[in-house]
């Protein structure tokens, strides 16, 4: 029987079992090692049940056995009962049964179990080690694992042996840690306990702690190479982007006649993964289905990773629906995750439902996968109560996508109800939070946030800096940005592109553009992130010609330009007059597929609005897909600017039944289209609607929209009681928009009071005394308009620089403010030199650029 069972031949091995006279307990145990060395897991527990009724005192053979099986069977309360069972015979100190119970509870996640099982008495043999060692690395407990191999070092009893090295090797290779892995090595040297998995697990250590030429050196003394030796090796050059050095060790590889496997498959998709590899991955897809590795669904994973890494969208969909034709089960979850990653919810819900109707159940991968594209809050409340009750709300990888998901559906409370209840809170959660506030426009909390993180002894990753210089962009805080930027370098990230990429970004949006340049320069590589940031804080701060040059350049080193950058170019070209840029890049962008994006839509729709052409912007915003809020109320507003007011509200409709909410600034352009097309009527109806429907408080602009409304439609009594019945003190913006409107009715008295308002709320600002001179002019009362003249050179010295106008009539430069003779500039203006030429420049640079011509960005840009 012990002969048919080592041979595999287990069936032969029952009958002579069934047919035995008597049996002994040596018998059953042949019997039930038998099954489990052919993984016949289920029928070792049956015998053992039929053993334990039929009366048969079990030993520590037996015992070992059997929780095994349970372990392969991942009956943990099962294998639980064995070991109960166990300790009741008391076999509480053997180290076989003990062994086999650590193992159970560390490969079912209940690695603190399995630790107190461990030191529940002293170990007899180093097999307990072992497995304690495994099971900690198994649970990411790496350090722990270290610590336990040194304590086995120091117990001087038991020797590490060929199990225990490959363990150990993996965790200083998890940890990076290739100081410790030396150490370890010399001990495996002192042992002389060198064989292919130690070697293979060495290679793999000296790999992952980026030391390829160690780890080669290795490599080359192994008299035998697994699959796994290759693979590591494979797999170390993929991940220092040593892409060549990658496909010639494969290619060494297949000609030496090795076997290769899913994990050297994978490992080498991902080194093909690179934009403009799309022959080289067709290669690799052909030999993958001449091996039948393209039925794996890792493989399958892989190969769909890959097209969409090199840019082949059509094959990377003709992956997944061959995946799908296979109705494998196992692919489900591989598929939910392609779906996620497709951003295709509603294929991966249908998907989810489909696997849970089939009795599958979805792991903690599965379960993620899915909630990072569920964007519906009732939906993602449904998963969530799937989650409780499948037990997974206490894994940390799927609470941090539970509030990553409500943060997404704005409903940061239950989002932060769930954070605080993570108990052991990885860099994951930690980033997904601050990212969370960030995304909410809660820079504060953010960076609160931060800070509590740092409190609590966690180390910021690459993530979470990106996170939180997101978080301070918006406060526009370069003083935190610098406590942030302080911390990135002490902790080494200082040439990480992200990183770098971000804090680029930060600076930009402060307006530290000659820091934020001198950061970009300083990066080892520029990618599309930082160049992008880099063009919208040109943009921003009114360097248009700079923008435009870096946009050039982004082209020529053929970074993939993506719809942030575009939409910011498209900003810049928007603060010029030159509309023939705008549409190349329009025209650029419908050629890269980014036409449709709501980013670059919302500011095509802004730039042909500020141009004059309404048409070019219901077109733009006609081309995108899915317009957001800033989408909607663009196009409300190039409405009302062109005082199509009906238009603007039947948009504003239309959004609404969109289940769109609009915010203030939406409002500012719906009040504005009511004021530019004169509906008083409706003006008031929205006004009160945005308080008593959306609860928004009005700001001063909305109170501005409302006297520029009636005073526009010659209701300046009204305009005056409105302002008067103000909750809050009005501002220089509303008095200025009533003494508009006074000039153009004609209302002097009005006017003066307007006048005096705007003095008292900005005494350095002449504007009010040009709009009340203007109306006096208007009625002839040439008198007046002198006095005024008069008392605005008295007050010259508190002007702004702000106010002054420079006047370029090359050679030379004349400046001058409000109080400047008006005959004198009639002269100058009515004798222009035309061979040197003029111009008007203001105090930012882009109409110098845009009038000046200096810069041809036609044939530069595309």
């Amino acid at each position: 029987m012990d002969c048919y069972c080592k041979c595999g031949a287990t069936g032969y091995a029952l009958n002579l079992f069934d047919t035995a006279p008597q049996w002994s307990v040596f018998s059953w145990n042949i019997l039930i090692s038998g099954f489990n060395k052919k993984s016949l897991f289920l029928e070792s527990w049956k015998h053992f049940c039929r053993m334990h009724k039929l009366g048969f005192d079990a030993d520590e053979i037996t015992y070992g056995s059997v929780i095994s099986a349970c372990t392969a069977l991942r009956a943990s309360w099962n294998g639980m009962q064995v070991y109960s069972l166990a300790l009741r015979k008391g076999f509480r100190a053997n180290g076989y049964v003990r062994a086999g119970m650590i193992d159970l509870l560390a490969k079912n996640h209940r690695f603190d179990d399995a630790l107190r099982v461990f030191h529940d008495v002293s170990c007899e043999n180093v097999v307990c080690w072992n497995a304690i060692i495994a099971g900690a690395v198994r649970n990411g407990e790496n350090q722990i694992a270290l610590d336990l191999f040194r304590q086995l070092c120091r117990h001087g009893t038991f020797l590490p042996n060929s199990f225990t090295f490959p363990c150990v090797l993996t965790a200083c290779a998890m940890l990076e840690d290739l100081e410790t892995g030396k150490m370890v090595q010399g001990w495996i040297i002192k042992c002389g306990n060198y064989d292919v998995y130690i070697n293979t697990s060495l290679s793999d250590l000296y790999a992952k702690c980026k030391d390829m030429e160690g780890a080669m050196k290795i490599f080359t003394r192994m008299r035998f190479r697994s699959v796994v030796s290759w693979t590591a090796m494979i797999s170390g050059f993929v991940q220092l982007d040593d892409y060549i050095s990658a496909v010639l060790l494969f290619k060494e590889m297949r000609s030496l006649g090795e076997e290769i496997n899913t994990f050297t498959i994978t490992s080498l998709l991902s080194a093909s993964g690179r934009r403009g590899l799309t022959k080289t991955a067709t290669q690799f897809h052909a030999l993958i289905i001449k091996c039948g590795f393209d039925l794996d669904p890792a493989v399958g994973a892989s190969l769909f990773n890959m097209y969409c890494k090199v840019g082949a969208v059509d094959s990377s969909e003709l992956i997944l629906e061959e995946m799908e034709r296979m109705r494998n089960p196992n692919n489900h979850a591989v598929m939910i995750s392609l779906h996620a990653q497709a951003n295709d919810a509603e294929r991966a819900v249908e998907l989810f439902v489909s696997m849970l109707r089939e009795g599958v159940r979805p792991d903690k991968y599965c379960t993620s996968s899915l909630l990072s594209v569920v964007n519906a809050l009732s939906l993602g409340r449904q998963v969530h109560s799937h989650v409780i009750k499948s037990g997974l709300v206490f894994d940390v990888s799927v609470a941090s996508s539970l509030f990553t998901m409500y943060s997404k559906c704005d409903s940061l409370e239950e989002s932060y109800e769930i954070f605080g209840k993570i108990c052991e809170k990885d860099n994951v959660s930690w980033t997904s939070m601050i990212a969370g506030f960030a995304k909410n426009n809660l820079p504060d909390e953010a960076v609160r946030l931060f800070r509590n993180m740092l409190l609590e002894g966690n180390s910021p990753d690459q993530s979470t800096f990106v996170a939180i210089l997101t978080a301070i962009c918006s406060l526009n805080s370069v003083h935190k940005g610098n406590e942030v930027h302080a911390k990135v370098i002490r902790l080494g990230f200082g040439e990480e592109i992200t990183v770098g990429g971000a804090l680029v970004m930060m600076y930009s949006r402060c307006g530290y553009l000659k820091l934020a340049r001198r950061l970009l320069d300083s990066l080892p590589l520029w990618d599309d992130v930082a160049c992008s940031s880099m063009i919208s804080g040109y943009a921003q701060n009114g360097y248009i010609e700079e923008a435009l040059l870096m946009f050039h350049k982004m082209l020529k080193a053929n970074f993939a330009v993506d719809s942030f950058s575009i939409s910011s170019v498209v900003q810049a070209v928007t603060l010029t007059n030159r509309l023939d840029i705008g549409t190349q890049l329009q025209s650029y962008a419908m050629k890269v597929g980014l036409d449709s994006n709501v980013a670059v839509g919302s500011s095509l729709v802004a730039m042909y609005s500020k141009f004059g052409s309404i048409n070019e912007c219901v077109k733009a915003f006609d081309q995108i897909d899915v317009p957001d809020l800033i989408g909607w109320t663009t196009m409300i507003m190039s409405y009302a600017r062109h005082g199509i007011g009906e238009e603007a509200l039947k948009l504003f409709e239309l959004m609404k039944r969109k289940k769109m909410r609009p915010d203030p600034v939406t409002f500012v352009g719906v009040l504005s289209a009511c004021s530019h097309s004169g509906l008083v009527e409706e003006g008031y109806f929205h006004f009160d609607s945005m308080v008593k429907d959306y609860g928004i408080e009005p700001n001063y602009r909305h109170y501005a929209c409302m006297v520029d409304l009636l005073g526009r439609s010659g209701r300046i009594k009204e305009a005056e009681r409105f302002i008067s019945n103000m909750p809050i003190k009005p501002n220089a913006l509303v008095w200025e928009t009533l003494l508009a409107a006074c000039k153009l009715h004609g209302d002097i008295e009005l006017g003066k009071l307007a006048a005096k308002k705007i003095t008292e709320c900005e005494p350095s600002d002449a504007g009010a005394y040009i709009s009340l001179s203007n109306i006096y002019a208007d009625l002839g009362q040439w008198g007046e308009v002198m006095n005024i003249r008069s008392s605005m050179k008295g007050a010259k010295q508190d002007i702004k620089l702000t106010d002054m106008i420079t006047l370029d009539v090359l050679p030379c430069k004349i400046k001058f403010g409000p109080w400047a003779n008006t005959v004198m500039i009639d002269q100058m203006m009515a004798n222009p030199t035309k061979s040197t030429g003029y111009r008007f420049q203001s105090i930012q640079r882009r109409n110098h650029i845009c009038q000046s011509g200096r810069v041809d960005l036609l044939t530069m840009c595309l």
